[in-house]
C-alpha cells in the first residue's frame, strides 16, 4: 500500500512547529541551510581539570568521541573532569552520514588500551565512565572482547565507579551482547538514532529493528543465569536520538514507543549539528520549548530518566544518571 507523505494533517503543540516530511533519500530542495540559532551555542570551559585530562589522555594515546566527533560540550565535560572514552581506536569500518570521524581500514588494537584507560579513570578518581567505540565490522568479536576487558579493568581499579558502556550494534551478535552484559556494567547504552523513515540515508549499514533487538538482548541476557548471579545490581538500558533531520513529532513518538516496549530505561534527545561540510545539513533547529514538550511526552511513557535538550548528547550529564534512577530502577 502507497502513502503519501503530507505535513498538512500535523497537529502543533504550543511551542512545537509541525515538521515537512522527508523522502528518504534526501532533504526537501528548497529548504535552506539554516544559521545557528543562540541557543544552540555551547560556552567553553577550560580550567586545570580540563587540561590535566587532555594531558592524561594524549600521555596514553586515548581517544575520546568528544574530540573525534566534534562534541559542542567538550569544555563542560572536560572541565568537569569527565570523559567518553573510544576505545578501539579511531578508524571507523562503517561511514554514516551524520558522524565526522574517519571511515576506513582500522589499524591494530591496542592490546593495552583497557588498562591504559583504567589507568586514567583511576587518576581522575571518577565516580562513573563512558566508554564508546567505533565500529569494527572486521573483528570476529565486534570489539566487544575490548569493551569487556576494559569494564574489567575499570572495576579492579576503582570499584566504585560506575560504568556506562555506548556500544554499536555488534551486527547483532547475542553473543557479543552477553560478553559485555557479563560484566559489571552499570549502563549498556545503543543509539536508535533516528527514525526508521531516515535509516537509509543516515545510517547506511545499520538496521532500526537490528537496534531495537540489541537493546531488548542485553536486558534479557543481563536477567538471565549465570550472568544475574554474577551482577551486583540490575542493567540500565538507554537509547538516544538526533533531531532536526527531517523527522516529525509523530515518527519521534512512535519511536519512544518502540524503545519502551523493548524495556529501554533512559532516552537522551538533542539537536544534531551538522560537524563538517561533509556530512548530512541540519534540516532545521528544533527549539528548547519542543525539547521540553519531547520530554514531557517520554516521560509519560515511563523511561526512568530523559535528557533533552539542544546540546544533549548521549553522554551528556551521564553522572547524574545514578541520582536521577535511584529508587525507579528495581
Amino acid at each position: 500500500m502507497v502513502h503519501e507523505d503530507s505535513c498538512d494533517t500535523q497537529p502543533e503543540l504550543e511551542g512545537f512547529h509541525s515538521l515537512p516530511v522527508l523522502s528518504a533519500g534526501g532533504a526537501v530542495a528548497s529548504a535552506a541551510r539554516p544559521k545557528h540559532p543562540a541557543w544552540v551555542k555551547a560556552k567553553f570551559s577550560y580550567n586545570e581539570r580540563y587540561r590535566f585530562l587532555g594531558e592524561r589522555l594524549k600521555a596514553h594515546g586515548l581517544h575520546t568521541v568528544c574530540e573525534e566527533a566534534e562534541c559542542p560540550n567538550i569544555g563542560e565535560c572536560w572541565g568537569n573532569g569527565t570523559a567518553t572514552f573510544m576505545l578501539l581506536g579511531d578508524v571507523c569500518t562503517r561511514g554514516c552520514n551524520f558522524c565526522s570521524v574517519t571511515s576506513g581500514k582500522p589499524e591494530a588494537l591496542d592490546e593495552n588500551e583497557p588498562a591504559k584507560v583504567a589507568e586514567v579513570i583511576e587518576d581522575l578518581g571518577l565516580d562513573y565512565a563512558v566508554l564508546t567505540s567505533v565500529n569494527r565490522d572486521d573483528l570476529a568479536d565486534q570489539g566487544s572482547v575490548a569493551f569487556a576487558a576494559t569494564i574489567d579493568a575499570i572495576h579492579s581499579r576503582l570499584p566504585s565507579c560506575r560504568v556506562e558502556a555506548l556500544v554499536p550494534d555488534f551486527q547483532g551478535s547475542r553473543k557479543c551482547i552477553a560478553r559485555v552484559v557479563d560484566t559489571a556494567l552499570y549502563v549498556f547504552a545503543h543509539n536508535i538514532e533516528t527514525v526508521p523513515r531516515l535509516y537509509d540515508r543516515v545510517r547506511p549499514g545499520a538496521g532500526y529493528v537490528r537496534s531495537l533487538e540489541v537493546l531488548s538482548a542485553a536486558r534479557e541476557i543481563s536477567r538471565e543465569p549465570p550472568v544475574l548471579e554474577n551482577r551486583e545490581g540490575p542493567l540500565l538500558t538507554k537509547s538516544g536520538l538526533m533531531l532536526g533531520l527531517g523527522e516529525t513529532r509523530e515518527e519521534l513518538l512512535e519511536v519512544f514507543a518502540d524503545l519502551r516496549r523493548h524495556d529501554v530505561d533512559i532516552l537522551t534527545l538533542g539537536q544534531y549539528l551538522q560537524p563538517t561540510a561533509g556530512q548530512l545539513d541540519v534540516f532545521r533547529y528544533v527549539t528548547p520549548a519542543e525539547f521540553a514538550e519531547l520530554q514531557r511526552e517520554a516521560e509519560s511513557m515511563g523511561f526512568l530518566q530523559v535528557v533533552s535538550g539542544p546540546l544533549v548528547r548521549s553522554s551528556y550529564h551521564a553522572w547524574e544518571t545514578p541520582a536521577a534512577v535511584a529508587g525507579r530502577d528495581e
